[in-house]
């Protein structure tokens, strides 16, 4: 399969020239190719997270190129990066982000809000996914009436609705018991099969350990990345 992401000499520092400059990576090479999970591993701080932001276009580096689908898009105008983010992308956080005072279905129509997409087929979409994730018959529950299994599924059903082709996960079993975790692999694993390609950051073993859904493992230290065997 092609090349979809590549980086070159990427580096990101904030509050350049200040006293708290901080360098968060340092001349990072990444890559992954159509249809491959590739996953981060390291310890808070090391630069995951740093790293997630600006191959998903949410920042921007301080040098270096991102390459996208052969393009670079690293010094793209703003209004590119945001269609970029919206038609491109979908994207799991670590803390959900959700709007707790929506309803369930509420939530999963964002993404789809700014693009001229009609009405019918939100629904459509959303019902669709809805059903795969087994939330249709809470989509008019408020998100704080969910557990956090159930909000981590709306927050997947949430970066599907516009039918991306990269999903980003930032430490996705952060607040997940075992259980959960094993649910979330199911789905990650189906989403592979569907052809998705996936970057997960996390320092869950439970994750970085699963042989048959991870293509590329790298480890991240102190800003720097080090692709390691595939496991």
């Amino acid at each position: 399969m092609p090349t979809l992401i590549e980086t070159k000499d990427l580096c990101k520092i904030y509050n350049r020239h200040k006293p708290d400059e901080l360098q968060a990576l340092s001349d990072v090479a990444f890559s992954i190719d159509q249809g491959q999970v590739a996953v981060l591993k390291g310890p808070s701080g090391s630069g995951k997270t740093s790293l997630l932001s600006l191959i998903g276009c949410m920042a921007r580096p301080t040098s270096g190129s991102i390459r996208l689908a052969d393009k670079d898009v690293a010094k793209l105008p703003e209004r590119f990066l945001a269609e970029l983010r919206r038609d491109l992308f979908g994207f799991i956080f670590q803390q959900f982000n959700l709007m707790r005072e929506l309803s369930l279905f509420d939530n999963i129509l964002l993404p789809l809000y700014p693009t001229e997409i009609s009405g019918k087929e939100m629904k459509s979409r959303a019902d669709e996914i809805l059903r795969q994730l087994e939330l249709g018959d809470r989509k008019q529950q408020k998100v704080k009436q969910l557990s956090g299994g159930e909000q981590q599924r709306v927050a997947i059903a949430r970066a599907l609705i516009n039918q991306p082709e990269i999903i980003i996960a930032d430490e996705p079993t952060a607040h997940l018991d075992r259980a959960l975790t094993e649910e979330l692999l199911t789905i990650l694993a189906r989403l592979k099969q569907n052809g998705k390609t996936i970057i997960i950051a996390t320092h869950d073993p439970a994750i970085y350990q699963q042989q048959e859904l991870i293509d590329r493992s790298y480890l991240m230290h102190d800003g720097n990345l080090l692709e390691v065997e595939r496991l």
